[in-house]
């Protein structure tokens, strides 16, 4: 009998996966552009909207036991399924590149010394062996450095609030000072739909990877929970941190704040675990991505061939487009899901017509375009990804009640 994940384990995944330096990054990019008191309420629906999407797509994939990929052969045909396929694995290939370069940055920050390219190197070098051992295999480890990594992100967690409360006054120093200078840039750039925008992106570029964990959970329906909601928790966590760090006067620079909130070789372990932990299952996805593609695909060969190619590009700078990458990923997913979850959740019968696949396709490449009509505004009613996933969604729920009437004859 094949063995199943428990509710734990896929919960201890999930919330490694929310722990990186690209969440406390989006952070950053709020806090250093948002007034204190108007960014809560978008930061913490955004990611309560993206919990929802992660969870009931991820149950998709624990009711039927396929990986992400092969959960979208049903809505949108083969080819459609081997499109979405490719472009996943794609983006997961970069996904892990723009992880990895942030955290060699990180670690170049605390003055480590090595090299950029070797640090990268070896980041590479930690996932691929993790994506070898396996998940079932380093379950007991990977407990282990998640309860490490909660511990010493509760400390710098701690630390940060104390340098916050501490520069308060001097943060408010600067700002009548620039106001009597009439320094534009140090006001509030970002409103509401951009807070929520920049909040919601992690959580929707998983959308394409959660259901490959959730396909061997034991419990479906309480592990898909579970998973939803400790990744929208550790999620909203490694933002805050992010906050913090753009209050205390370090910039958008993570190592500074670690070495100002006193943390050495504990925060040179918290920038490599956090990378390695992400990256992992980032990398490890790419390889069940690529046997949707191609079904004689080694995905665990394929996962470890991203690890060490992400190396290359993390070296190549693909950090300088990792914010637009990000909005990217959500324009082409998001809407992929909200035609996904229409056609599994409210359609009646399984039925599989070239019209259907065609439709759907139709349905998403509506919801795309309208992401990319919307993104070129400073800010829209709804944000990109929430309008995307409405006119997808409404597209495809035309096929769905076209295929009830026709039903009811």
């Amino acid at each position: 009998m094949e063995k199943r994940t428990s509710i734990f384990a896929n919960g201890i995944i999930w919330f490694g996966v929310a722990i990186s330096v690209s969440e406390i990054e989006a952070g950053i990019e709020i806090g250093a552009a948002s007034a204190a008191d108007s960014l809560w309420l978008p930061l913490v629906l955004g990611h309560i909207f993206g919990g929802i999407l992660l969870f009931f797509v991820g149950l998709i994939g624990a009711r039927v036991r396929l990986n992400a990929m092969e959960t979208t052969k049903s809505t949108f045909g083969k080819y459609g399924s081997k499109f979405f396929a490719a472009l996943n694995t794609f983006q997961l290939l970069a996904w892990v590149a723009v992880l990895n370069a942030q955290g060699a940055s990180a670690l170049a920050g605390l003055n480590l010394p090595i090299s950029f390219p070797l640090t990268c190197v070896i980041l590479a070098a930690l996932i691929g062996a993790w994506v070898y051992v396996g998940i079932r295999r380093s379950a007991n480890v990977t407990t282990v450095v998640m309860a490490a990594l909660a511990v010493l992100l509760a400390i710098l967690s701690v630390k940060l609030f104390g340098l916050l409360n501490g520069s308060s006054a001097v943060a408010s120093a600067a700002d009548a000072a620039g106001a009597v200078a009439g320094n534009a840039a140090a006001s509030p750039t970002l409103k509401f739909w951009n807070i929520f925008e920049i909040s919601i992106a992690m959580p929707i570029s998983w959308l394409p990877v959660i259901s490959d964990y959730t396909k061997d959970a034991e419990k479906p329906v309480k592990a898909t929970a579970v998973s939803a909601i400790a990744y929208t928790f550790a999620s909203l966590w490694m933002y805050i941190i992010g906050i913090e760090i753009s209050g205390i006067g370090a910039g958008n620079n993570i190592a500074q704040a670690i070495l100002l909130a006193g943390l050495g070789i504990p925060g040179i372990i918290i920038v490599v675990l956090s990378t390695v932990t992400t990256n992992f299952l980032a990398a490890n996805s790419a390889g069940e991505s690529s046997k949707a593609i191609y079904s004689k695909i080694n995905p665990k060969i394929a996962g470890i061939v991203v690890s060490f190619l992400s190396a290359a590009l993390a070296i190549s700078g693909i950090m300088e487009h990792y914010i637009s990458f990000l909005y990217l990923i959500a324009s082409v997913f998001a809407p992929m899901a909200a035609v996904l979850l229409v056609s599994f959740y409210f359609s009646k019968e399984r039925i599989e017509t070239l019209s259907a696949w065609i439709w759907n396709i139709f349905a998403w490449l509506a919801g795309f375009i309208a992401y990319q009509v919307a993104e070129r505004f400073d800010s829209v009613f709804l944000g990109p990804t929430l309008l995307a996933v409405i006119v997808s969604a409404a597209f495809a729920s035309v096929r769905v009640l076209s295929e009830r009437k026709i039903s009811n004859f």
